[in-house]
């Protein structure tokens, strides 16, 4: 089948080509879980739930550490969402080692963006490291990653300009960046979202808090 890439989470999914046929001219652009409400209302059962709206926001830490044991035991893991998109939304933060939570931080914003919190979360994590600090700052945004890694030393040598218009979150985007080069021993890498991995499902879980009551 056709695959594509969700422009949330960065993950792929993949599309029946009959779908995409019934449709002439649509390129999907958000897998299951981040599907606008709207299509998620068009696909209901009858008397039920949409599908593909799941459980995001309701999922406890408690639960996610029953719930999952795979993926890194080591470094810091964060996520951030909003919903809808923009909308309220939070981040959030996890340093854990050796499969132990070292610390964890979180916290919300009433009108936001996906990317915004993202950014947030990756700040507060680089915040919490002491300036030599040797771990690994995992994100499930690729595009975070990207963005500091490829094109924001691109963008800072043209006076923070690029092809094509303004710079998103420009702000957020500067002090990251800063903070990456603060903590030279330090390493930004992607990981990739519901995996399965416990570390970076706390992290989906902190960001979502302000969802719920119980943290």
């Amino acid at each position: 089948m056709p695959s594509f890439q969700c422009q949330v989470c960065q993950v792929s999914f993949e599309v029946p080509a009959a779908a995409l046929a019934r449709y002439a001219g649509w390129t999907p652009r958000h897998c299951q879980e981040h599907r606008p409400r709207r299509a998620q209302a068009r696909t209901a059962p009858r008397g039920g739930r949409p599908r593909g709206t799941g459980q995001s926001g309701q999922v406890t830490l408690a639960q996610v550490l029953a719930a999952h044991s795979g993926g890194p035991a080591d470094g810091l893991f964060t996520d951030g969402s909003a919903s809808p998109n923009p909308g309220p939304g939070g981040w959030g933060v996890v340093w854990v080692r050796d499969g132990e939570v070292l610390a964890q931080r979180h916290g919300s914003a009433p009108r936001t963006t996906n990317n915004r919190m993202e950014l947030t979360a990756l700040i507060e994590a680089y915040r919490l490291l002491p300036a030599d600090a040797a771990e690994t700052v995992r994100t499930d945004s690729k595009l975070c990653v990207d963005t500091i890694t490829r094109w924001a030393p691109g963008w800072e040598c043209k006076g923070w300009t690029k092809k094509g218009g303004d710079i998103k979150n420009l702000e957020l985007v500067q002090e990251l960046l800063a903070l990456v080069r603060a903590h030279p021993a330090s390493e930004l890498e992607w990981i990739a979202a519901h995996a399965g991995h416990r570390w970076n499902e706390y992290a989906d879980s902190l960001a979502t808090a302000w969802m719920r009551a119980e943290l």
